[in-house]
């Protein structure tokens, strides 16, 4: 009997990973037909960020790759069953599940096996998935965690003051503020966008598209 994943009923398809050996489960992830595709033809997972837009393999990054054991199809043809062996930590956090958290009991059920730090060859990827786990902080003990409880207006008003800061150091021709103010810029800049969970592989494909394109006719084009 051949199976087929109904692909009709959404191009995203919800998939739960598990590690074949103990059972554990690690994450959940979605899949296009695309992604799919790959992860039988390679062996190796393959998923579909939407944060992000785009195909990406388990582990490309940080090396913490899921081999893949096994693939089951629900009753509906419209999820899966990623049974693997994971290389490593399969949540960014460093943690070796995604389900950490006890909401019976508001604690944090698991310590992370590998520093997050170590996970990310980019700086502004690893900035940004830090200041996303800041969200459930404590604000006393944390400024990022601090914003997000404050909300949108604060984390706004942080992002102009910011930008007036690096506008003046740039205005004093002072190298070394310039460097300093462009860097908190960028940090709150993250942070709205982490407000609104849209990834900075986002703005790179947007400034991507822009190459070889007029500066003056791209502005033109949004009129």
């Amino acid at each position: 009997m051949q199976f087929h994943i109904d692909w009709q009923k959404h191009p995203l398809i919800p998939v739960i990973v598990q590690e074949a050996d103990s059972g554990e489960i690690l994450m959940l992830a979605y899949m296009n037909e695309e992604a799919f595709d790959l992860t039988r033809k390679t062996g190796f997972a393959h998923y579909f960020s939407r944060s992000r837009q785009k195909i990406w393999k388990k582990g490309e990054s940080s090396g913490n790759v899921q081999k893949v054991v096994d693939i089951l199809l629900d009753c509906d043809s419209d999820a899966l069953l990623l049974k693997v062996h994971q290389e490593g930590p399969a949540c960014h956090t460093g943690r070796k599940s995604c389900f950490y958290k006890d909401l019976s009991s508001g604690e944090i059920i698991s310590e992370p096996i590998q520093n997050p730090d170590e996970m990310y060859d980019d700086v502004v990827d690893r900035l940004y998935h830090i200041i996303q786990e800041k969200k459930e902080a404590d604000p006393v003990h944390s400024w990022t965690a601090t914003l997000f409880h404050k909300g949108e207006n604060t984390i706004l008003k942080k992002v102009a003051e910011e930008a007036a800061e690096f506008c003046f150091a740039v205005k004093d021709d002072n190298k070394e503020e310039i460097i300093y103010e462009c860097a908190d810029l960028v940090y709150h800049a993250l942070v709205a966008l982490a407000y609104k969970d849209i990834s900075p592989e986002l703005i790179r494909n947007e400034l991507k598209r822009r190459f070889g394109t007029s500066g003056i006719e791209e502005k033109r084009s949004r009129k």
